[in-house]
């Protein structure tokens, strides 16, 4: 089986997110959404709550799962059966840091390949703490996440469901 793993935060997932793993679902067989459970960070949604939120969003995908895991990114790829981990690339400013990890991951594990996929340019703009600040300030939210989850980040923040 085809396995790759498509890490982050995911603090919520974003349309820019799901380009990505609906991009990587046509090309692998199975498409593990790993959902960083990073101690250093205070994200809004518990990584149980973005698993879940990223579960509702793809269950139309079939070979798309999503699980949380907190380590090394290769150890977590390894343990799946992986040998790819797909990184999505916004800008320019995303290839240096992206491209530091995907050496320092093949030096670690070098079974385990990085594919970068830019974003569609529809999506490029978007990012999780841009999402966020726009619906803290009421702004629209359409077509920068998925609907089906717009009122969980709007209760997460405080301003009720829509």
């Amino acid at each position: 089986m085809n396995i790759a793993v498509y890490p982050g935060s995911f603090d919520p997932v974003t349309n820019g997110h799901l380009d990505i793993i609906r991009r990587a679902a046509k090309l692998y067989d199975r498409v593990i959404v790993a959902v960083l459970n990073n101690s250093a960070k205070t994200p809004l949604f518990s990584a149980a709550e973005r698993v879940e939120l990223i579960r509702r969003v793809t269950s139309d995908l079939p070979g798309v799962t999503a699980e949380a895991f907190d380590g090394l990114l290769v150890s977590f790829a390894k343990s799946k059966g992986a040998h790819v981990i797909i990184k999505g690339l916004r800008a320019v400013s995303d290839f240096e840091y992206e491209f530091q990890m995907a050496l320092l991951n093949n030096k670690l594990c070098g079974d385990i390949e990085t594919l970068f996929m830019v974003t569609s340019s529809h999506y490029s703009y978007i990012s999780s703490s841009i999402i966020k600040e726009v619906a803290s300030l009421g702004g629209s939210l359409d077509d920068l996440i998925p609907p089906g989850i717009v009122g969980d980040l709007l209760e997460k923040l405080g301003k009720g469901r829509t």
